[in-house]
């Protein structure tokens, strides 16, 4: 047996698997859609329980050539992160045929294969280690954790800087790095040889890095822009925010101005536009040498507010290309402040399309900010007499319910109230939403705002309500105080000129409604009605969608699904009713039922060759508390680190910072944990220890549930590196508490039990899979605050169900 641990290059290797995980659902968000990434990578991440059956079942000829086996799986997991890409590119997988073409499962299923090996290869390398040298267990575990730590944040870092198809090259040249370092770690006899195959590989996996690229799905917006003659990529950026598409198109000009009125006699200026991700279009349009030529912009539900009465300062959320700040532009307003989140668009407009955009976010009246909404407005005392939040998301994708995966805390009550605190008096807020039908998101934005009002003390939140609506777009505007007899004519007006619709005033005639884009039913106004209680107080029951107001704790505006419907639109899937499913929510469910499934039979089959016996001669095994123990740590670790990177986000606001930080000090605090827990091992009792740190996991959770808020709203006008301090010393005790069961668990196997420790292992890797989806699951019906506590009870049965127990004493 070797004398050291191979602690560098587990370090590294748990670096590469982890950067390797966010980097496919980055890449699979590309070229499918981001629910399909989800359910790719979470079944592909059962590898870890795959690992653990096998070294369960082949143990013996494993360890035997430990050295070489390990080192084999650190070179093999180089070679299968980039070829297993690549192949799964190759496999004619289309998620929407999926539901009539069999053969689509099949493909599916390839896909998961082949991107299940390197998660094999890297989970049994790990495993290995913790048997091979079994006394070293929690130092072990702390490389694991601590490597994860860094790469989460690397690769972070990297996706700013390099395009993702770009960093399975350098994944694999971590993986490769990884197998030379053991070799001199592990003092292998052969290390020479593993030097020479080792660069022998890099030079090979660097020489593919031109073939590999990106294949995005037919289906998607860009490609089928692409197929349009005259059309080209101009230009490309990437971030984790977004991977941006620039596209020119000079035979066939975009033309994009969302609900259009049909009454519109200008046409849109030249455009150049902008693909996130291969869809989510927005434009970028060629400045005017005169505003009334931007008249097009006035015929659109969004210009709405610039007809009530004469506003002066506004902000604009989303700013994209530009498009809503020329429509400021055009009504001539005098301060225009817009935030947009995503740097890169900013530097490109300010930069290669200065000139074609006229400046645009230069100009004297515009001040374009980069951050998170909610986070500029809390550090603001401002208050604008329009705020306006763009038509942020693409219409295919939201009109199939592929964002219902996706938190939003834009569309929350919490974030309503904040927009509505800072209007001015007599300001608006106003937000424009694709139309969907059956009617859903302008209806869950209008409830969401109701309440809103509501908590903010309005007495009759219906008479600072109206909704137009066009044939494709709708626009919510909601009045800082009762809309005038004025302004409502002149809304009246605007529609009219414009063959619009109003859908809601509180002074709407019943014939007013539905005159030209005409419905079958008034569902709009119906519905509106319904939710400030005037009539029928059942309606929103009953209605076929989830239209219950989003909050921070259960962020999921785009959810609408309610299982009471879907037996009715999956009967109507062949008469247009697949656009009514909830993918989103359906590929969860499916994710969720299939890993619990696989797990199962991961789980259940090493047991075949494990016998009730005694274990030196003088106890017992009870399998059932081991299975218990690493399934609960497994379930609550995810759920906790899950849970508070969505409340961490309140506070942090930019979402990808918040993932770096929080993913990369819950892994690294945690590896410390376990790293304290191996000296602790020697002088305490383990279930003793376990105990402490379950005391802990439970005060810190349970304090940070009801102290956070409050603290959050206090420091919320803080400087951003402040705020990730505060975040880290958070997060730094949870995190080294939570670090400290697992290998205190495998320590009390490995002195009664060592066999049982892969099984442990591919335990704890089923449950990890099944949390991500079962954690999101149960936030969207009850929230994250419900995950904590669910995670909490789960560390409090360990209290009593602990892997000491799991062995009794025979009666001699």
């Amino acid at each position: 047996m070797q004398s050291h641990p191979p602690y560098l290059s587990v370090a590294l290797l748990s670096a590469s698997a982890l950067a390797y995980e966010i980097l496919l659902m980055r890449l699979f968000t590309i070229i499918q859609w981001h629910h399909f990434a989800y359910m790719v990578i979470g079944l592909a991440l059962l590898g870890y329980g795959i690992s653990g059956t096998l070294v369960s079942i082949f143990k013996r000829q494993l360890l035997n050539n430990f050295a070489r086996i390990y080192i084999s799986c650190l070179l093999a997991f180089a070679v299968a992160s980039v070829m297993g890409y690549l192949l799964a590119q190759t496999i004619p997988f289309n998620a929407e045929e999926i539901l009539w073409d069999p053969h689509q499962v099949v493909y599916l299923g390839l896909m998961f294969l082949l991107l299940t090996i390197p998660f094999v290869l890297a989970a049994t390398a790990i495993c290995l280690t913790f048997i091979q040298f079994s006394p070293k267990v929690p130092r072990i575990y702390a490389a694991d954790l601590l490597g994860a730590g860094v790469g989460s944040l690397l690769i972070l870092l990297l996706l700013y800087w390099l395009f993702p198809h770009w960093l399975l090259i350098i994944i694999g040249i971590g993986g490769m790095t990884a197998a030379v370092l053991a070799a001199f770690e592990l003092n292998f006899s052969s290390k020479n040889k593993t030097i020479v195959v080792g660069v022998f590989l890099i030079t090979f996996l660097i020489m593919l890095g031109p073939f590999i690229e990106l294949k995005i799905s037919p289906y998607k917006a860009l490609t089928q822009t692409m197929r349009i003659d005259g059309t080209e990529i101009i230009d490309e950026k990437s971030s984790p925010l977004g991977y941006l598409s620039f596209v020119n198109s000079d035979k066939v000009p975009f033309r994009h101005a969302p609900g259009l009125s049909v009454n519109a006699k200008y046409e849109p200026l030249r455009q150049i536009g902008i693909f996130t991700d291969g869809d989510n279009m927005s434009v970028i349009t060629q400045y005017p040498d005169s505003l009334d030529k931007l008249q097009y912009l006035d015929q659109m539900t969004s210009a709405a507010p610039y007809h009530l009465r004469q506003l002066n300062q506004i902000l604009i959320i989303g700013a994209g290309g530009g498009a809503d700040i020329l429509q400021a532009k055009y009504h001539h307003i005098s301060k225009i402040s817009a935030v947009e989140i995503n740097p890169q668009i900013v530097n490109e407009m300010n930069e290669r399309y200065a000139k074609f955009s006229g400046q645009l976010y230069q100009q004297p009246d515009v001040a374009v900010h980069v951050g998170e909404a909610r986070s500029f407005l809390s550090g603001k005392h401002a208050q604008y007499d329009l705020i306006q939040i763009a038509l942020l998301d693409a219409f295919n994708a939201s009109s199939s319910g592929l964002y219902a995966l996706s938190e939003s805390y834009l569309y929350t009550v919490e974030a309503m109230k904040l927009y509505l605190n800072h209007l001015a008096p007599d300001g608006f807020l106003a937000i424009t939403r694709w139309i969907k039908l059956p009617p859903r998101d302008s209806l869950k934005l209008a409830a969401t705002l109701i309440t809103a009002l509501e908590q903010n003390g309005a007495t009759s939140p219906g008479q600072q309500i109206a909704l137009i609506r066009s044939w494709q777009t709708s626009t919510l505007i909601v009045k800082n105080g009762h809309f005038t007899e004025h302004e409502l004519l002149a809304l009246q007006n605007f529609c009219t000129d414009r063959a619009f619709d109003i859908a809601y005033t509180a002074t709407i005639t019943p014939e007013q409604i539905n005159q030209f884009n005409i419905l079958s039913e008034p569902l709009f106004n119906t519905a509106i009605t319904a939710m400030l209680g005037q009539h029928d107080d059942h309606f929103l029951d009953h209605y076929k969608f989830n239209l219950q107001p989003a909050t921070d704790d259960r962020p999921y505006f785009h959810h609408f699904f309610k299982w009471g419907s879907f037996g009715e639109i999956f009967r109507l899937r062949q008469q247009g009713g697949m656009a009514l499913i909830e993918w989103g929510y359906m590929v969860l469910i499916a994710t969720l039922c299939i890993s619990v499934l696989l797990s199962i039979l991961l789980i259940v089959s090493p047991l075949w060759i494990y016998r009730r016996t005694r274990i030196a001669g003088t106890v017992n095994i009870r399998r059932a508390a081991v299975f218990y123990y690493f399934l609960a740590i497994g379930l609550a670790f995810l759920f906790i680190e899950i849970a508070f990177i969505q409340k961490f986000t309140l506070f942090l606001h930019h979402p990808i910072t918040t993932i770096a930080v929080v993913l990369t000090a819950f892994l690294v605090f945690a590896g410390l944990g376990s790293l304290s827990s191996g000296r602790w091992l020697r002088r305490f009792n383990s279930r003793l220890i376990v105990n402490v740190a379950v005391t802990g996991i439970t005060f810190l959770c349970l304090g940070y549930m009801f102290l956070l808020g409050p603290f959050f709203q206090a420091l919320a006008a803080s400087i951003v590196p402040l705020k990730v301090v505060i975040v880290v010393l958070l997060i730094a005790p949870l995190a080294f508490c939570m670090g400290i069961p697992f290998p205190a668990g495998l320590n009390t196997l490995n002195k009664y039990a060592d066999q049982y420790v892969p099984w442990a292992w591919g335990i704890n890797g089923c449950a990890s899979v099944i949390s991500a989806a079962l954690a999101t699951l149960l936030a969207i019906h009850f929230g994250f605050t419900t995950v904590i506590l669910i995670a909490v009870l789960l560390y409090l049965t360990l209290l009593i169900v602990h892997p000491g127990f799991a062995f009794s004493q025979q009666h001699q």
